[in-house]
């Protein structure tokens, strides 16, 4: 049982507001839910809109507004939240009591630091609810799947990466060497060099800095080349485990006989 649906020390009304506000069962917890994630989407959207100069100059009041209402609202919710629990300290470090505290946090903040409205965006992750109103179990089973499969995967990764640092070292270092001569072409030191061949590397390809050389762009074609076959290695070593975490995947017993 978990720290949000055991009740059985709980008061009568703490039970039924536990029932609405972590339940989906009945239709009273299904609406709750379905109504806190039509606020928190519109309330994203008030946030993206109010970092449009044009509409903040004419509706920043509205907004502003709008916003303190819905911070009060998520701060009633989650002081809810608290006290329909048995162990309200385990709810609050658990995962979507972090999510929730930190969805609520950043308008408070905003009053005596600047600058730290665009926060309020995190309360997106509390969007992450919804597998659990429409009962998505299967994305949840796919999203543990994958995980499962990047633990095992951490350690080539962190190998791969080591050994494509040391390459963009090396090749930056190289094109530093080929171009330095000529300081309109970009590559005035080893850092601005590494950062040119991280860029090519992952075939982003700003522009900014180019060898002017015929080497340089000799080079230059082999680091492209180079690139399309790095970008294939991580997925390669993330499928395979991805696949060999399926099949070691146990069956499943309590399946539908008719369904599967």
């Amino acid at each position: 049982m978990s720290v949000n649906t055991d009740t059985s020390s709980l008061r009568p009304w703490q039970k039924k507001l536990n029932e609405v506000i972590f339940g989906t069962e009945t239709p009273a917890g299904k609406w709750f839910d379905i109504v806190l994630l039509i606020v928190i989407v519109i309330s994203i959207i008030a946030v993206m809109l109010e970092s449009v100069p044009s509409i903040r100059e004419v509706y920043y009041d509205q907004l502003h507004i709008f916003e303190w209402v819905v911070t009060i609202i998520f701060t009633i919710e989650y002081f809810l939240r608290l006290i329909c629990v048995k162990r309200p300290l385990k709810y609050v470090f658990s995962f979507y009591g972090l999510i929730d505290l930190l969805s609520t946090a950043p308008t408070y903040v905003g009053l005596f630091v600047s600058g730290t409205g665009s926060l309020r965006v995190l309360r997106s992750i509390r969007l992450l609810r919804v597998f659990r109103i429409l009962k998505l179990g299967n994305f949840v089973a796919d999203s543990q799947k994958l995980t499962r499969a990047l633990k095992q995967s951490r350690n080539k990764i962190i190998v791969f990466l080591f050994v494509v640092v040391m390459m963009v070292v090396i090749l930056g270092t190289i094109m530093y060497l080929i171009e330095g001569a000529n300081p309109e072409s970009g590559f005035t030191s080893i850092p601005r060099s590494i950062y040119w061949a991280i860029v090519t590397m992952t075939t982003v390809g700003y522009g900014d800095i180019a060898p002017i050389t015929s080497l340089g762009q000799f080079v230059a074609s082999v680091i492209m080349i180079l690139g399309y076959a790095i970008i294939a290695v991580p997925t390669g070593i993330v499928t395979n485990d991805l696949m060999q975490a399926s099949k070691n995947q146990p069956l499943n017993n309590n399946a539908c006989t008719s369904c599967g």
